[in-house]
């Protein structure tokens, strides 16, 4: 089992993908082709056409899992690399349903058959549910339950509070916490530039910058690039189990 998690596709003042190639590069190993899941933007051709020129240098082949000229789910099935763009996570989450790419990915990825790699909402999927989100609900799925293919929570773009911010709205860290008062399961913020590699079954931190980890009864705590995150593997998550 392989998985490649990205808090975000393009940081600031770089292009897309640019910052995480090279461990993109190691990711995809000797795979020449990968097939791209467009579905958490509207314009499914002008994504898969971002993507496409961003691999390029690296001689990598993009297929839409969209243009298959049978279904989606038969370009899944031809796949040794899945990879789900960013976006917004609940129209990523509609469509896997509706197009029944739910558990078929999931049985490939946990069967070791197909390598995932997400960015942003397509992070999102990959956790047990799309709860920690940072998008709104601009469709309605048929529940918020993703993939699980880790058994904690990733909340991408993970941004720390501005000390000098006059805005009075609840910081990114408070909505997280208050999850944590319904659910009890760990909850990786992902800063821009960090992302996870999941290989066989050891959890490594990557990047360009820290990540932030919550956990129910604990302070939160600062994990550099580089660290071991194996631990979380072992996680048994339970939700709507209120505190009050």
């Amino acid at each position: 089992m392989e998985v490649l998690l990205l808090s975000t596709s393009t940081v600031h003042g770089g292009t897309y993908l640019d910052y995480a190639l090279e461990v993109v590069k190691d990711f995809l190993g000797d795979c020449r082709t990968v097939h791209f899941a467009p579905y958490a933007l509207q314009d499914l051709d002008e994504y898969t056409a971002t993507v496409r020129a961003a691999l390029q240098p690296l001689g990598v082949g993009v297929v839409g899992i969209h243009e298959s000229e049978e279904s989606p789910r038969a370009s899944v099935q031809a796949a040794d690399v899945l990879f789900v763009g960013g976006g917004n996570s609940f129209r990523l989450l509609r469509a896997f349903q509706r197009l029944e790419l739910i558990d078929q990915v999931r049985e490939r990825v946990l069967g070791g058959d197909l390598r995932y790699w997400g960015s942003s909402a397509g992070s999102n999927l990959a956790c047990p549910t799309i709860r920690t989100t940072n998008d709104m609900p601009i469709v309605e799925p048929a529940g918020l339950a993703a993939l699980g293919l880790i058994a904690f929570q990733i909340n991408p773009h993970y941004a720390d509070a501005d000390p000098n911010s006059t805005h009075m709205g609840e910081t990114r860290e408070q909505r997280l916490l208050q999850f944590l008062e319904e659910n009890d399961v760990p909850v990786l913020g992902l800063r821009e530039g960090s992302l996870l590699h999941l290989r066989q079954q050891t959890l490594t931190l990557r990047g360009i910058a820290p990540a932030r980890l919550f956990q129910h009864g604990s302070p939160p705590t600062e994990h550099a690039p580089g660290s071991d995150l194996s631990s979380l593997l072992a996680t048994q998550p339970k939700f709507d189990e209120a505190r009050h």
